[in-house]
């Protein structure tokens, strides 16, 4: 019903920056929120942040805040994440994720669409 399609992700040295994208299409009239989450191999997948497509409220994980920021233009039904001050433990493959609202991204619910990831890889 609903398409995902991430870009931007690559190779950078820490302390560099990367904006990711993360295109919608299909049928989107029920998702409200869309965010980010990011899983290393061997590890769980974890939230990194989200927000409301209607009033554009944030929400970030702890170990991202004040460096990555998350931003939507519905015009483009596109969300971005704007990574600086990257460090080596942000290396993982990022996923964009579409729901419901904030509740369904946070809590990582199966109703939540997937688009195919995206690779972060950054140098030490």
């Amino acid at each position: 019903q609903v398409q995902l399609v991430e870009s931007g992700g690559g190779l950078v040295q820490a302390g560099g920056s990367l904006r990711l994208s993360c295109a919608a299409s299909g049928r989107t009239f029920s998702t409200n929120a869309m965010g980010w989450f990011r899983q290393a191999p061997g590890t769980e997948r974890e939230f990194v942040a989200a927000i409301r497509l209607t009033g554009g409220s944030t929400y970030y994980a702890d170990s991202v805040k004040g460096r990555f920021t998350i931003s939507r233009d519905n015009a483009k039904n596109t969300v971005y994440l704007q990574m600086n001050s990257l460090k080596p433990e942000d290396t993982a493959e990022y996923y964009c994720a579409a729901g419901n609202n904030i509740a369904t991204i946070r809590a990582y619910s199966p109703s939540n669409y997937w688009g195919q990831g995206t690779q972060v890889t950054v140098s030490s």
